[in-house]
């Protein structure tokens, strides 16, 4: 009987020497919540103090490192009034927004404790569907070319993945693997949405859509657009690089001409020849000279040898 009284005893001096603080606790029922846009969750927050009889609670949101309230003084703040409520120390929140995402905070405070501050930590994922992905699918290209297609859904929490189809069949990511496809040479991205084709054929040609989903609500397609595979014209190429060098060739020998007939050299002009004294006299603008007057300038005469045949008192420019 002693030696049971003498347990009592040991127990009741180790609780009393055990520190206080382990009897303040704060906790939540799921430390990672997913909720769907617009869908109703719980951020639980449970605690137990050592004696203060009214401990405040509060919740905090941290995203980004910036901290706001949500609960405080007693009553729901920020952009959560009017959507959401408090039960007990937990947050129900009726309408969940995308921008609700990040990590929230429930502090307990009590005063009286010898540890006054316990917490809880909630991160809080705002599931948001696909939207319908915009896609880039060019109407036309040509044989042996590189050509890239694009999907990209910018909407969707988690980030989608994609699918394309081609004529309404699903696109394998190994074509190698499928006889539809062993003939096509391309690179499939699900996680970026590129559908590359390294050397594309006439038999790439086809109506093309691609697909985004992420597991949240209904997969999004954008509108199938046909892509066209065309031949090079080798042959009109080699025409038109033919036409090409003519047009420089002949304006280089153009160029050559007039250089070679002095239409280049400075101060350059015409001779005209009389016929009937074609030994003798030749009228050429190089040869002409002026003969500075009072307030004008005249040509000077021809040769007085001449003037019985040949009747001109001054030259004159053509």
């Amino acid at each position: 009987m002693a030696a049971l009284h003498l347990g009592f005893l040991l127990v009741f001096l180790i609780l009393q020497h055990i520190p206080s603080g382990f009897l303040v606790t704060v906790q939540t029922e799921n430390g990672k919540v997913e909720v769907e846009e617009f869908g109703e969750t719980v951020l639980s927050c449970k605690y137990q103090v050592e004696k203060d009889p009214n401990p405040r609670v509060e919740w905090k949101k941290i995203r980004n490192q910036d901290v706001s309230f949500v609960y405080y003084d007693g009553k729901i703040v920020g952009s959560f009034q009017g959507r959401a409520v408090m039960e007990g120390a937990s947050i129900r929140i009726k309408k969940a927004m995308l921008l609700d995402s990040g990590e929230y905070r429930c502090e307990v405070s009590a005063q009286q404790d010898s540890r006054p501050l316990g917490e809880a930590t909630v991160s809080l994922t705002v599931l948001v569907p696909p939207d319908v992905p915009s896609c880039g699918i060019p109407s036309s290209v040509l044989t042996g070319t590189v050509v890239e297609l694009t999907c990209r859904d910018r909407q969707g929490t988690p980030p989608s993945l994609y699918r394309w189809y081609k004529n309404g069949v699903v696109l394998p990511n190994t074509p190698a693997q499928d006889p539809l496809f062993a003939n096509s040479s391309y690179t499939l991205n699900s996680s970026s949405g590129t559908l590359q084709f390294n050397t594309v054929s006439k038999g790439d040609s086809g109506q093309y859509q691609c697909e985004a989903s992420n597991g949240v609500g209904e997969p999004q397609r954008c509108a199938a657009k046909f892509m066209q595979i065309d031949d090079m014209n080798v042959s009109g190429i080699v025409a038109a690089v033919v036409v090409v060098s003519l047009v420089v060739s002949m304006c280089g020998l153009g160029v050559v001409f007039a250089h070679r007939q002095g239409y280049f050299n400075k101060g350059h002009g015409r001779s005209f020849w009389i016929p009937q004294y074609e030994d003798i006299v030749q009228i050429s603008n190089q040869n002409l000279k002026t003969v500075e007057t009072t307030g004008s300038s005249e040509y000077c005469t021809a040769p007085q040898d001449y003037s019985q045949d040949f009747k001109h008192t001054q030259s004159f420019m053509l």
